[in-house]
């Protein structure tokens, strides 16, 4: 008899993603994976943290997840949130509110287990799991560098470089440029200081998430999403340069005729390639392995297990 499903959910700065599954020798097997684009982390200001637009869009989202968990009998469940969550005045009240009204129990985890998670995801889907690993996601907020020997990290580090912050806080692209050279010089010195420039430089890079996913569904020229072709597939640098080169001058409504480019992320993935871009220029990386796993397998392998989660014993959310 099969054992009942966990369910993971990671809710981010950009998409809210839900994943029903269960784990059969260290492999995740999906029974329902769901994604909406929440754009968490649109209007977000210092000052007052998460829109309210923003966050009835996303508490919406849960709520609908919270009814997909009961409908598939799911038994354990983690839910993680990440940097518009982590860096927002309000977050614990939004926390506190999606509780009350979905009963799921957000984890805001930090930028180090965002980025271990993601590796442990990634690697259970590579076709190739030996060797040095250096992968990175591309978030809304941040995006995570992780340098691994196989499952095993060496070094981690997240930094405030997100597709969401950079398309609403930066007026042009080399205003973008300039923030994003900037803080790879900084994570790449700490490598360096790290004594790992030569693991860097004989790793894979791996890509995940919805720019690297988003890429790859273009060269691909896909109508219809399907994430078995993508998982895998490799970029040049050059590919990536030249889909920079046809997106950046067109219209954001221009760009959704582009197969590939899902609606939601036409105005987010000139910065999403900018960052993937120049992490191969300046990292010296001359191809990009996609990868359409991350965090939100790996918060359902660690779950598995470690045996943590929450049970899901909640009383029905109340709505209103």
């Amino acid at each position: 008899m099969p054992q009942p499903p966990f369910a993971s959910i990671d809710l981010g700065t950009n998409t809210a993603r839900l994943l029903i599954g269960r784990v059969e020798v260290g492999e995740v097997v999906p029974l329902v994976v769901r994604r909406r684009i929440t754009r968490l982390g649109g209007g977000f200001t210092r000052e007052r943290g998460i829109s309210d637009e923003a966050w009835q869009r996303s508490r919406d989202t849960l709520i609908a997840f919270a009814d997909e968990m009961k409908r598939a009998g799911v038994v354990r469940s983690r839910a993680v949130a990440t940097s518009a969550v982590r860096d927002a005045v309000n977050g614990p009240a939004f926390c506190a509110d999606v509780l009350e009204r979905t009963g799921i129990r957000l984890e805001v985890i930090d930028g180090r287990e965002e980025g271990l998670l993601t590796l442990e995801g990634v690697l259970s889907a590579l076709d190739r799991k030996e060797g040095d690993f250096c992968v990175f996601d591309v978030g809304g907020g941040s995006t995570e560098y992780t340098l691994a020997e196989g499952d095993s990290p060496l070094f981690t580090e997240s930094l405030p470089l997100g597709v969401v912050r950079l398309t609403e806080g930066k007026p042009d692209l080399a205003a973008m440029e300039e923030k994003i050279v900037r803080e790879l010089g900084r994570v790449k010195a700490k490598i360096v200081a790290a004594g790992l420039a030569e693991r860097l430089g004989r790793a894979t890079l791996v890509g995940t998430a919805g720019t690297a996913t988003t890429l790859a569904a273009i060269s691909l020229r896909m109508e219809e999403y399907d994430y078995r072709r993508v998982n895998n597939h490799v970029l040049s640098v050059g590919e990536i340069r030249d889909i920079l080169a046809l997106l950046a001058p067109l219209p954001p409504s221009e760009r959704l005729k582009v197969p590939g480019l899902e609606k939601g992320r036409e105005d987010l993935i000139i910065a999403g390639t900018l960052i993937t871009l120049k992490t191969m220029e300046l990292f010296g990386f001359e191809k990009m392995k996609v990868s359409d796993f991350g965090l939100l397998e790996g918060v359902l392998l660690n779950m598995a297990k470690t045996g943590g989660g929450t049970s899901s014993t909640s009383p029905d959310h109340q709505r209103s």
